[in-house]
């Protein structure tokens, strides 16, 4: 019990050193800082993702971690995004990401049928250079619209919303399981209880802040809130996929009571560039 106890503690107190980085990050960092500390950890969970990879080296997971800024440095310069590029000109990018976001619910549903594709190292070695690079411009680019910061944290809030709503009602009607191959413990009820949590936050929180003042729709609002938790639910899937893959229960051991890096990201991931990609196709 006492064992119980100092790691729940250790938990909360490495929740609050996040969300305290988190918002000191938003508020008082400039653009140019911000995306740079946003690629730092992209960085670092390539550095984990490396673990999935099978990269058993310092050096080779180096080398592999250090694609990571070094794709998003390119893409920084290549898409001007330093303030004077259109955010349009990310929405290729943003498009392909969510394809393959998409593709991965067809992998999800009929797992563990294609064990042969995600036995193959570079397959994942692939995957998390290209999640981790599209997470980190999707985040720069929200950061660009107006109200940039609050953008930024009304999706990470979504995305929190998300979670908790799903683990509760989970926890008190859950009953048929989402994933039992993947991810036994959640559950379908727990999904549909996360997406009426985040419709009642989308009605009661978004539609009233600043970031609504070109009048976006409600039905627009919902919808994009709605499509950011779905695919929040397949990042988290999708890395619990990988890391039952190649036997993990935790990516890495970055984060004190929580595991990994990797397993506070993946829902971002997944997120990221669907909520980015729907407020421009919305006319954010």
């Amino acid at each position: 019990m006492p064992h119980v106890s100092s790691m729940l503690r250790q938990r909360v107190v490495t929740g609050l050193v996040l969300v305290a980085a988190f918002l000191i990050t938003l508020l008082l960092a400039p653009f140019p800082t911000q995306a740079v500390l946003f690629g730092a950890v992209a960085a670092a969970g390539a550095w984990e993702w490396s673990n999935l990879v099978i990269i058993r080296s310092a050096i080779g997971r180096l080398v592999f971690a250090s694609l990571v800024p070094l794709t998003c440095g390119s893409l920084w310069v290549k898409l001007d995004l330093v303030g004077a590029g259109p955010i349009l000109a990310g929405q290729p990018l943003l498009a392909g990401s969510a394809f393959l976001w998409s593709a991965m619910l067809l992998a999800l549903k009929y797992y563990p049928s294609g064990g042969w594709l995600w036995g193959q190292p570079w397959v994942r070695g692939l995957m998390g250079w290209l999640i981790m690079t599209a997470t980190w411009l999707s985040v720069v680019l929200c950061l660009r619209f107006d109200y940039g910061p609050s953008v930024l944290f009304l999706m990470i809030l979504t995305i929190a919303t998300a979670d908790i709503g799903a683990y509760f009602v989970g926890r008190r009607f859950g009953r048929h399981p989402l994933a039992q191959a993947i991810s036994p413990g959640k559950t379908w009820e727990g999904f549909w209880g996360g997406l009426v949590c985040v419709a009642l936050l989308t009605a009661l929180v978004w539609a009233n802040l600043p970031i609504s003042h070109i009048h976006l729709s409600l039905g627009s609002l919902l919808a994009l809130g709605l499509a950011t938790a779905g695919a929040s639910v397949v990042g988290d899937l999708t890395v619990s996929l990988l890391k039952r893959q190649v036997g993990l229960k935790d990516s890495g051991a970055l984060l004190p009571g929580h595991g990994g890096l990797l397993d506070r990201l993946d829902s971002i991931c997944g997120a990221a560039p669907v909520f980015a990609l729907g407020l421009l196709l919305v006319g954010y």
